[in-house]
Parts: structure tokens; sequence; C-alpha cells
């Protein structure tokens, strides 16, 4: 294994001389992705760049496929979060055009699964587990959108991709699932048997919820207008192309089985916390 800091003009000297089967490039500064493509381009049979729905201009409309608008590209060579899409869109533009005869762009949605640092999917099914016979707080939006794709599904489409010299763009996007479901089967694996409260999407709204992701967010839930199809993008075409998502039950038990091994009780990145949960349950109920 070589190692390099990206950052160094002699970051790829390390780097054996040699012809290459698949190049994965999932960087999102472009700088980074430019110069990866003047390394290595000329030397690999296939290329893969791990992008993201962000790329695109809008989230408004569910079932939207690869053919929608995306964002203006970033000219910036590093940036900062706040260019996070337009800086996904320049590194496919540049992509396409050093290696686009061999080129795999997949726009992911929700990544998550064993190994997900982010805390985001994980965090329903190990609340549930965290605390099974306490009042769960849910938000009263049944019919919302929920939408994650297990991370070791992805890897393995990609890499199928690449072996079969398959080329195209596409959403990497997990199933949709109703959020109303969705917390059912994120209590049934975690064992969750206490009460469950209904909060008005309004009424939370108010108390300054955080949404979808972050220190006492509400995890992948999402209802800020121009947002309705943030998690229900079509993911046809990857379908089409091979990709296939495992059962969500069976993410769930491996989502929870790797969140116990880091301790349902330690702070999280994202999800609320029992305190902050506890406030709102009792605050709904004055």
């Amino acid at each position: 294994m070589v190692t390099a800091d990206r950052s160094r003009p002699d970051a790829y000297a390390g780097v054996p001389e040699q012809e290459w089967d698949a190049v994965f490039e999932v960087s999102w500064q472009p700088g980074f992705v430019r110069g990866a493509l003047d390394a290595f381009a000329g030397k690999a049979k296939h290329w893969t760049y791990v992008s993201s729905g962000n790329a695109y201009e809008k989230f408004d409309t569910p079932g939207a496929d690869e053919s929608a608008p995306l964002r203006a590209a970033t000219e910036a060579d590093t940036v900062d979060r706040e260019l996070y899409g337009e800086a996904k869109v320049a590194s496919e533009l540049a992509s396409v055009e050093a290696v686009g005869d061999r080129l795999v762009i997949a726009r992911a949605g929700l990544i998550g699964g064993p190994g997900d640092s982010s805390d985001r999917a994980g965090a329903w099914v190990a609340r549930a587990a965290r605390a099974p016979e306490e009042v769960l707080l849910v938000p009263d939006t049944p019919d919302l959108a929920t939408s994650v794709i297990d991370v070791r599904d992805l890897a393995a489409w990609l890499l199928d991709c690449a072996e079969a010299g398959r080329t195209g763009t596409f959403d990497a996007v997990g199933p949709v699932v109703p959020f109303g479901e969705w917390i059912e089967l994120v209590r049934s694996i975690g064992g969750h048997t206490g009460p469950v409260v209904l909060a008005p999407r309004d009424w939370l709204e108010e108390q300054k919820v955080e949404q979808y992701m972050g220190p006492e967010s509400i995890a992948m839930w999402l209802t800020e207008p121009g947002y309705e199809g943030w998690s229900s993008r079509s993911g046809q075409a990857a379908v089409a192309a091979g990709l296939r998502h495992r059962p969500r039950d069976e993410f769930l038990r491996d989502t929870l089985a790797w969140e116990r091994e880091l301790g349902l009780d330690r702070e999280r990145k994202a999800g609320l916390s029992p305190q902050r949960e506890r406030e709102l349950i009792e605050s709904l109920a004055e």
C-alpha cells in the first residue's frame, strides 16, 4: 500500500509506474481529482468517480433521474463545504474530459451500513435499541421519503462495473422507504416496545429541531421546501445496470451490530440526544 498527501506536488512519486485495471476516485476537491487524472488517466483501463446527489441544481422533484440539471461547476481547485456540490460537478467534468470513454460516474445518495462514521443512517435503530422501553419521539410524517444505500452494496456494484467495463452516469441511491415504515423497521430490529409519541411537523419546526444530520437532529428527516425529492431519486438506471440492494432488515441488523460496537450511549454526530428527546416529549405534552 502506498499512502500520500495529495496536496503535495510529488504526491504520486511513490506510486509504481504500471497499468491499472481500475481507479476509484472519491475526492470532492477538484484540484485533487485533476491531479489524479493527470497522473493515471493514460494508465487506467477503467475509471470510477464517486460523485454525489448534491451535484444537482434542485431537489424538488420526487423520482428525478440523471437527466436533471446540475449546479454550475466551481473553477477553484480547493473549496469549503459550502461549495461541495459545485466541486463535485467540476470533478465530474474533469473526469469526463480525461477518461470519458472508460468512466462511471456514481452520484451517491446517503450511504450507510457498518463502518458509517456519520451516525446518520444508524441513528434510529440505535435509539430503538438504546432505550427499548422508553417513549420514542417520532415525527408525524409517515409518508416522507427516506433512502440509504448500503456501502457494501455500492462498493460491490462499483467493482462489478469496473470488471465489466461498464460506463455511464448513475444515481447510486438506496430504496425509497416511507418514514413510517422506516420507524416500524427500526423498532422491530432494535427491539423497541415502548410508547411512540407522534410530533406534528409544524411543531417540530417551531422548536427549531435540526433536520436530517448533525448533532441534535432528527436523522433522515427533511421537510424543508424544495427538498421534496431529496430522498426519492429514481435510481432505476443503476438497478438496470446491476446494482442490487440487500433487504432493509438485513441492512438494519448489520448497522445495529456496528452501532453496538461503537456504544449505543456515546455522543452522536446525528440524532437526538436522550436529554433533548425528553425535553421535546415533555414540551409536547404541555
